[in-house]
């Protein structure tokens, strides 16, 4: 298969054939960094969508995306009503109802598990108001659209090969501890949203240990709502106590054939 971050928490992956996205969030401010070249209108053979959650950096592009793919979305059944109103089409909706609910793509298998968003911490907060200053009810404005309703962490089967993607690192022990009772090839973690993220993220890797970890999220994708992260000492740990997993730390629109 091969993987492309397309930054934030999205993620392009084909297989054979077959294109499926991942949280796709493509439009950035204008402080954004790195700069994302690629736009939604790019996408010409999308085949499936999934969705962690409804905050705006993943979910903002899939109207456009959907319009030029007619893609399928997988998502909560909250998130699916605010793509609706966003102008998603309903029969393209696939709702999650139920924890570990699963879906037969033929080409993939893929399972969506009931989980939780990361807590802003209080040091996060406090050093983002900094620097919003009064530009917070903008920012407000725009949260408050784009809920962020039921979090879902996916499981796929590809290729033969387990991946699994979080779209928010807010999983408990058990969630992880159900998850790594199959063996996974190939982790998505991310990395932004508390001040001690890098511990929160070596934790999935602790208990799932993976052969591959990719890291996402960790990009300035809307500043100041947003932070570049130094993802180093995530690196770091998982190099010196999981002597198993790979960390592959991709750039922004670079594909990997895993």
């Amino acid at each position: 298969m091969e993987i492309t971050w397309l930054g934030t928490a999205g993620f392009k992956i084909r297989t054979g054939n077959h294109v499926i996205l991942l949280d796709p969030y493509l439009t950035r401010n204008e402080k954004a960094f790195p700069e994302q070249s690629i736009r939604p209108c790019d996408f010409n053979e999308v085949h499936s969508i999934f969705i962690s959650h409804g905050h705006f950096d993943h979910v903002f592009d899939i109207p456009e995306i959907v319009a030029d793919t007619g893609a399928s979305v997988y998502c909560s059944a909250d998130t699916g009503s605010l793509l609706a109103k966003r102008g998603v089409k309903k029969q393209l909706i696939v709702p999650v109802f139920s924890d570990s609910a699963e879906f037969d793509l033929k080409y993939m298998r893929a399972a969506g598990f009931f989980t939780s968003h990361v807590q802003f911490d209080i040091k996060l907060l406090a050093r983002t108001m900094i620097k919003m200053n009064f530009r917070i009810f903008q920012a407000l404005r725009l949260l408050s659209k784009y809920p962020c309703g039921q979090v879902l962490a996916w499981q796929f089967e590809i290729e033969g090969r387990h991946v699994l993607f979080w779209g928010s690192a807010g999983a408990c022990e058990h969630e992880l501890k159900v998850m790594a009772e199959k063996p996974v090839e190939i982790l998505l973690v991310p990395l932004q949203g508390h001040s001690d993220i890098c511990r929160i993220a070596f934790e999935y890797v602790k208990i799932l240990k993976p052969e591959i970890v990719i890291p996402h999220h960790h990009d300035n994708f809307f500043p100041p709502v947003s932070e570049l992260v130094d993802i180093s000492e995530f690196t770091g740990m998982v190099q010196q106590k999981c002597g198993q997993t790979r960390v592959l730390s991709l750039k922004m629109n670079q594909a990997v054939c895993i």
